[in-house]
């Protein structure tokens, strides 16, 4: 049993992990324009009779902090683009000008920022539950490796510390990320 590329591929699964959260909280409107606040939106075009992620329908840019500019790359989706935005109910009110929507990122209510940081936790909660998840996976393996004498007692256990500096570090990162989010948040 490779031992190394065991601890190696449980690493890389809490790394997913973490980069997974990051992407996530990225997704959080925080006042400040960011395409990743829609990248993501499906959107269905009658026209083609389909479902497609709107980052792969048009270009999106943000000139300024409080703007989100949407160019779709089919100018005649511009409206099933502005429904779907409209219907995510993120509070972005996307308005047509030409062949692209500019689309305001209204600042955020004090209510609307404790809402959002209870949802940065539980995004970091479920992260966590990930990089054990990751863990749990890893030891398993090393365990029934353990049962048929593939791995000895002491390869077991100093294997086990190493992924357990791996958990905790990734943990780690998470907990940092989150409070970079929540000082995001408050402002």
């Amino acid at each position: 049993m490779d031992l190394k590329k065991l601890i190696a591929e449980g690493g890389n699964a809490m790394k997913k992990a973490v980069d997974h959260t990051s992407h996530e909280f990225a997704t959080l409107h925080t006042g400040k324009a960011s395409p990743s606040m829609i990248e993501n939106i499906q959107v269905h075009v009658e026209a083609y009779g389909m479902t497609q992620r709107l980052k792969d329908m048009a270009a999106i840019t943000t000139p300024d902090a409080q703007t989100i500019v949407v160019q779709p790359f089919d100018k005649g989706v511009m409206d099933d683009i502005r429904k779907a935005i409209m219907a995510a109910n993120i509070g972005i009110n996307p308005v047509p000008q030409g062949n692209f929507m500019r689309c305001p990122v209204p600042s955020l209510s004090g209510e609307r920022r404790v809402e959002l940081a209870k949802r940065a936790t539980q995004m970091a909660e479920e992260g966590k539950v990930r990089v054990r998840n990751a863990r749990r996976d890893a030891l398993e393996v090393l365990k029934k490796g353990n049962k048929e004498k593939l791995v000895t007692d002491d390869e077991l256990k100093r294997s086990e510390k190493e992924i357990q500096t791996h958990t905790d570090n990734y943990t780690a990162e998470i907990e940092k990320n989150l409070k970079a989010k929540d000082a995001e948040l408050k402002g």
